[in-house]
């Protein structure tokens, strides 16, 4: 994380004021009587940030007004926040402290718009010092933040960020070994358990989605398993997340046809990231919930003895698939994971994968298409999570007749559908695999930006840490 996050009980720093606008009682604490005056104009002329020089240090002011619409006051908040990130660089501000006159929960938000809006991945440039941005570090000052609940906010930005990471590395780095050393470290950083299968141990099960997506490699898959098992959990059964652990993906030999469409793919492994991210936070807050998390990790490139358009692969279920497309791969590997948690015997399974095109030109990447047979009291919990985090979900319907399109002639299944709804077709493939309460969320829209927005940053945006945080942490409400 670039921006050092911490609390602090001291006002002699650079402050951003946060305040609804609706009264000014605070502002004799920190402005001159001829600031507070064009402040008061600035509001009639409904100004949303204000920059005050002061002798020593800046006094910025950010008003955020309330709205019957909470959620949406909070993302004005963050996006305000991100759009105050250009002053503070404009003036070279190394460190801020942000004074509540507002909620609590538009304090988080303001926090959340500027760590997240701060963020940068400059491992590869030389000149990363001449790069970096100013401000390099954010304090909370809020009389009413409990410490419990400020120590959440930084687990979650710091493993949103450290989710970025993963996706921005190029696949130069980021193979399926490496990723593997990753995840191993963090969990020695964070105090979940890990457990990574080799390719031997992986031919030995019988994971032939995973084996046969990897074919074409001269790398070998991992099957990484990290666990969170307290033993203060309220769950006796544990929550597993799945994630796509797809490290590059060139289509196979159905090499992807549209333009440009191969040059972001070190992206394909956001979902394997967003596990890896919620687990982070997860135990760094020593949340009270078992949590598992799979990813079956390869690449899939068109090598020498890559699998074909055709074939008939076995999955690790025992359930045969028909090959139509080797572009279709995420959904093989996802198969033999989602197979995986049936041992565990898992109260909930969410699966997070960049799984098709369709569900990004379904929504864009303003949301996220989720489909699943858990129970409506889960998914409404998570729709307020979508709401909280603005990292929105919007189920999609799993009609028995889409499961149609993916009947093979030659097979149990295929792995390719229809013309249409190819993100649901995708989703009822994955269903022949689970038997256990289930969510798939498909992130493709969301996962990475070409540009930035607001303080989603260029790239990898780390989507769904942020969501699924949320989410376990209300879990057992």
């Amino acid at each position: 994380m670039n921006t050092k996050f911490s609390h602090t009980k001291s006002l002699k720093n650079n402050l951003i004021i946060i305040s609804d606008g609706s009264n000014l009682d605070w502002a004799d604490n920190y402005l001159s009587p001829g600031e507070i005056t064009v402040l008061s104009k600035g509001l009639q002329k409904e100004v949303k940030s204000f920059v005050f020089p002061k002798a020593i240090n800046f006094a910025f002011v950010l008003i955020a007004k309330e709205s019957h619409d909470e959620y949406r006051t909070q993302e004005d908040a963050r996006l305000a926040a991100a759009d105050l990130l250009d002053k503070l660089e404009h003036y070279k501000i190394r460190s801020a402290t942000v004074i509540n006159h507002s909620n609590l929960n538009i304090v988080a938000a303001v926090a959340e718009g500027l760590v997240l809006g701060n963020y940068q991945f400059l491992k590869y440039f030389n000149d990363k010092k001449a790069k970096a941005n100013s401000l390099k570090e954010v304090k909370i000052h809020a009389s009413g933040m409990k410490k419990g609940d400020f120590e959440r906010l930084s687990h979650v930005l710091e493993s949103t960020c450290k989710a970025r990471d993963m996706v921005n590395e190029p696949h130069s780095y980021m193979n399926a070994p490496n990723f593997s050393e990753e995840v191993k470290a963090l969990g020695k950083e964070c105090g979940f358990k890990v457990k990574v299968f080799d390719k031997k141990k992986i031919e030995k099960m019988g994971m032939g989605g995973l084996l046969s997506v990897n074919q074409g490699s001269m790398l070998p898959p991992t099957f990484n398993i990290m666990e969170w098992m307290p033993k203060n959990a309220k769950n006796s059964n544990p929550i597993v997340l799945v994630g796509k652990g797809v490290m590059y993906d060139t289509g196979g030999l159905s090499l992807k046809p549209t333009k440009n469409s191969m040059d972001y793919m070190k992206c394909d492994m956001a979902g394997s990231a967003a596990v890896v991210g919620i687990m982070m936070a997860v135990a760094k807050a020593k949340l009270p919930l078992k949590v598992v998390a799979l990813v079956g990790a390869t690449d899939n490139r068109p090598g020498q003895d890559a699998y074909v358009p055709g074939d008939v692969v076995t999955t690790y279920s025992g359930i045969t698939v028909e090959v139509l497309n080797t572009d279709a791969e995420g959904r093989m590997t996802l198969a033999d994971s989602l197979h995986y948690a049936k041992q565990y015997e898992p109260e909930l399974v969410m699966d997070f994968a960049t799984l098709t095109g369709a569900a990004a030109y379904c929504i864009g990447p303003e949301g996220i298409p989720f489909m699943g047979n858990a129970d409506s009291k889960v998914k409404y919990k998570l729709e307020q999570s979508g709401h909280n985090t603005h990292e929105r979900l919007v189920e999609m319907p799993m009609w028995k007749e889409y499961g149609e399109t993916i009947k093979s002639d030659i097979a149990d299944i295929k792995n390719l559908g229809g013309a249409y709804a190819g993100h649901i077709t995708a989703g009822k493939f994955l269903e022949h695999f689970t038997d256990y309460p289930w969510l798939h969320f498909d992130i493709a829209g969301p996962a990475y930006l070409h540009k930035k927005s607001g303080y989603r940053t260029k790239e990898g945006t780390g989507v769904g840490v942020r969501l699924i945080f949320d989410f376990l942490r209300r879990y057992l409400d």
